[in-house]
């Protein structure tokens, strides 16, 4: 166990320091500080020594340089166990710091509430980062608080143990400062870096502790602000395939303006609508497939009224996502205890995603192309009508965000089959269409969308046989042709976008 006698703290954040002041000074520990530290610890009516007192140097170039010097540096770094450093730091009449106490610059914060580089960069902590990094390499010697979020748990420890702290206190308290460093640093090269390196960094100091993992055998954490996201109204705590379901109905949502509702299972859409009215885009998808429903994810676009709460009320599912809800609606919705009830704030998904595969990491840019009926070419001699250009931009949606091979009915702005994950494309179609016929879709004039090119004319036959009316794909195979023709004497239409959509 090796006591605290001596401490240096400089620190942005004093919340919650006065107490750690008021312990360390009546414990007798001697005190060093900076600049606003150091007045905050006076005005508390405590002795401090200012750290000018100590390298004979004042705060130079704007506060930009106050603790970068031998004597400060030397008192942290030093070991105590050999003698020649020992002797160096009574030669240059250096302290030896057995507590370092630091807070960085907001640099984080400051990047969310300006653009302004100048302010930024001064945001940019140089002397407070060193001090951390150099306690917490000889945390054999020197216990580091890295940041105000350690406060509470420095002076726990200084209670518990009577100001004393053994070997395993100090490396853990240095595995916080190199976590906070790192982060800094990540946080610092993610707003310097535009495209000017492929270095791959990700930080984040906020894990979320999940149920499990996609089952019950594997452990989930969830890094990342959710309540950037959403505020949860009501219910259980939150699961690794719920955040799964989430991100993939909220990318699916994010393609539509008009009143739209959402029903997700396993990632994928089992029905989707879009209506005038909410109360009916929900009764629309819920008969995309009723089934597959029980347990789902809801989510909509539009606040959820007393009307389409009603409804949705009768059928189980683990949650509802909307951007509001009546106070009639939340009311009825929280009646089953369990239930998931989320309010949508604004959000961006990152531009880039990743994705852990062997032993590495994959980063790919956000699939954000998103056709309209000015990206189509008509490669058929026979037209769709207006309502079918439409359903084609819905359907087209729909297969953007499924699993491939994925194949999509549409009809009227509804999704009236699915067919997922396939790994042949014909049987994509064999599924959708099969699904559409048991929940007793008419799939005469119905439009079909695929994510990726057809590479025989099979589906083609297929789908006219079944009544489908029009066909969106982008094209590519060298087959082409043979769809093309196909279409022309089943008297079916086609359009290409030239985009394909994986989604794997």
């Amino acid at each position: 166990m090796k006591r605290i006698e001596t401490a240096l703290i400089s620190v942005y954040n004093k919340e919650g320091l006065d107490e750690i002041v008021l312990h360390l000074h009546k414990s007798g520990v001697k005190i060093y500080s900076t600049g606003g530290t150091h007045d905050f610890i006076l005005a508390l009516g405590i002795k401090s020594i200012a750290i000018e007192s100590l390298t004979e140097y004042p705060s130079i170039l704007g506060g930009r340089v106050k603790t970068l010097h031998p004597k400060v540096f030397g008192g942290i770094l030093g070991r105590r166990n050999l003698p020649e450093d020992v002797e160096q730091m009574e030669q240059y009449g250096i302290p030896p710091f057995d507590l370092v106490v630091v807070d960085l610059y907001p640099f984080e914060e400051t990047v969310r509430q300006t653009t302004e580089s100048k302010d930024i960069i001064e945001k940019i902590d140089i002397g407070g980062i060193s001090l951390i990094r150099a306690a917490a390499k000889n945390f054999a010697e020197v216990l580091v608080v890295p940041s105000a979020d350690y406060y509470k748990d420095l002076l726990s420890l200084l209670n518990k143990k009577d100001d004393q702290t053994s070997l395993d206190d100090r490396a853990r308290f240095a595995s916080y400062g190199f976590a906070v460093s790192s982060h800094y640093d990540t946080a610092i090269f993610d707003w310097m870096n535009k495209g000017y390196s492929e270095a791959f960094r990700k930080s984040s100091n906020q894990p979320t502790s999940l149920r499990y993992g996609e089952n019950p055998q594997q452990q989930g954490i969830y890094f990342g602000k959710l309540e950037d996201i959403f505020e949860k109204l009501h219910g259980k705590e939150l699961s690794y395939n719920n955040l799964l379901d989430l991100d993939a109905g909220m990318s699916l949502l994010a393609e539509f303006d008009e009143p739209t509702f959402a029903i997700l299972k396993h990632n994928n859409a089992c029905g989707l609508a879009c209506r005038s009215q909410l109360s009916q885009a929900y009764a629309d998808a819920l008969a995309g497939d009723p089934v597959s429903a029980f347990g789902g994810v809801l989510l909509c676009n539009q606040p959820v009224d007393e009307e389409t709460a009603t409804a949705v009320n009768q059928l189980f599912f683990e949650i509802i996502a909307a951007p509001d809800f009546e106070i009639n609606a939340l009311q009825l919705l929280r009646s089953k205890k369990n239930r998931v009830i989320l309010r949508l704030r604004d959000f961006d998904f990152p531009e880039k995603q990743f994705k852990s595969v062997l032993n590495g990491i994959l980063q790919q840019d956000r699939d954000s192309k998103s056709e309209s009926v000015s990206d189509f070419k008509l490669v058929t001699s026979k037209k769709p009508d207006a309502r079918q250009f439409d359903d084609l931009v819905f359907a087209n949606k729909v297969a953007k965000h499924t699993r491939s091979n994925a194949i999509v009915l549409a009809k009227n702005k509804q999704l009236v089959g699915s067919g997922i994950g396939q790994t042949s494309r014909v049987d994509a179609l064999k599924q959708c269409i099969a699904k559409a016929r048991e929940n007793e879709f008419v799939l005469e004039g119905a439009v079909l969308a695929s994510d990726a090119f057809f590479p025989f004319s099979d589906s083609v036959q297929l789908a006219a046989e079944a009544g489908i009316a029009a066909v969106v794909q982008p094209g590519g195979s060298v087959r082409d042709q043979e769809s093309i023709d196909a279409c022309n004497k089943l008297g079916v239409s086609m359009v290409f976008t030239g985009t394909r959509h994986f989604k794997h």
